[in-house]
């Protein structure tokens, strides 16, 4: 059953709640959410599950392996940490956004598919917009706007990529891209554009 949980799901579906919780006990319940999906995390072995076909392409929503599972402890340590920090912080907007932002980042590194990935990776850019946002003046939103037209570009170059390693490969699996000896496909480099961008190049 367990197994069975997308990582960062808890979080992401936790967010719907906050709203409905005093202010004062929304950071709390964002610092347990994170503690729960990192228990969880850390009772899932390596395993990979939510195979589906979608245009005649094999997604697989979840695959935990080693690495994913290092970038998942990571954030979700991040998030934990983040949620400490913010226990005197009274704004639903920041909680919601916080959480989501944590969850999908945690999604996508499990994410088993290109599709998948680009799902998560829009959340986390939409989510976060929305933290730059919470401080409401000018400055903010002006940042926030030019924030989104980047991540948005991101998200047209990693969406690009995947549709091209689809055309060229079949496949949308999230896998190893380079071939030793072989020059970078066009697919490999658009997608390699959509990280630089999102690792802030």
């Amino acid at each position: 059953m367990i197994d069975n949980i997308p990582p960062g799901l808890i979080m992401i579906l936790g967010a719907l709640i906050l709203p409905f919780l005093a202010q004062r006990t929304q950071a709390i319940a964002v610092l347990v959410l994170s503690l729960l999906s990192l228990f969880l995390f850390c009772l899932t072995g390596e395993t990979s599950f939510g195979q589906m076909e979608l245009f005649g392409a094999t997604l697989e929503v979840v695959r935990i392996d080693a690495t994913s599972r290092i970038f998942g402890i990571v954030f979700h340590i991040a998030a934990i940490v983040s949620a400490i920090y913010a226990l005197h912080v009274r704004d639903t907007r920041q909680h919601v956004s916080g959480i989501v932002y944590a969850g999908a980042a945690i999604g996508a590194c499990c994410a088993g598919d290109l599709l998948t990935l680009f799902v998560y990776w829009e959340l986390t850019a939409l989510s976060s917009v929305f933290l730059i946002w919470a401080s409401d003046n000018e400055r903010s939103y002006r940042a926030g706007m030019r924030y989104l037209i980047i991540q948005v570009t991101s998200g047209v170059l990693l969406l690009s990529g995947a549709i091209l390693r689809f055309v060229e490969t079949g496949s949308l699996e999230f896998t190893k891209m380079a071939v030793q000896g072989e020059p970078l496909s066009a697919s490999a480099w658009l997608i390699l554009f959509a990280f630089g961008i999102k690792c802030a190049f």
